[in-house]
């Protein structure tokens, strides 16, 4: 295909639809563990994707014609996607402020890096850990600080009743436990 026809540049960093964009003026608040996995990320793709991507646009490219050469092709769409993510998660650990939640261990009280268990008005218990927008993990109930559920539980206390505004309307979640890892 003609490159006349498709549409790509460099500068689309943003491009990881997985990632949310941070709320505007607030900072990129990480615990010591999410800041560890997104060093150990790009530096696997510096290290070992890159330049094995690198060797086999190199390889393909000597073959001879590159319009029709899928190794080279595909080889080339791939270092821009590695490229982009590497630029992505080197802003990102840039601006990272990495709060360690252990500093809480004992308190009743919530905040960022909390593991909390509350129940809703239908009685489900649900047990959600409090950490940054770049860790979220709604599946294994890792929620962003900057989320409703949130927003709503940070500053109570454990046996206290907060309230969660939801489009459903009103909701009262009645906080269980909470708890902070140890160092």
């Amino acid at each position: 295909m003609n490159k006349a026809f498709v549409k790509e540049t460099d500068d689309d960093d943003d491009l990881d639809g997985a990632m949310p964009q941070m709320p505007a003026g607030a900072k990129n608040y990480i615990t010591p563990t999410g800041y560890q996995r997104i060093k150990e990320e790009l530096l696997q793709l510096i290290d070992v994707e890159r330049p094995e991507v690198v060797r086999i646009v190199h390889w393909a490219a000597s073959n001879g014609d590159r319009s029709e050469n899928g190794d080279y092709i595909y080889g080339k769409r791939r270092l821009r996607e590695i490229d982009r993510r590497i630029r992505f998660l080197t802003k990102r650990l840039d601006i990272a402020e990495v709060v360690d939640p252990s500093v809480h261990h004992g308190s009743d009280q919530i905040f960022f890096g909390a593991t909390v268990t509350y129940e809703n008005h239908a009685g489900e218990q649900h047990t959600v850990t409090i950490v940054g927008i770049d860790e979220i993990d709604p599946l294994h109930g890792k929620i962003s600080w900057v989320s409703p559920v949130a927003r709503a539980l940070t500053k109570a206390r454990e046996g206290d009743l907060v309230t969660l505004n939801t489009p459903a309307g009103m909701e009262e979640l009645d906080i269980l436990e909470v708890h902070y890892p140890a160092q």
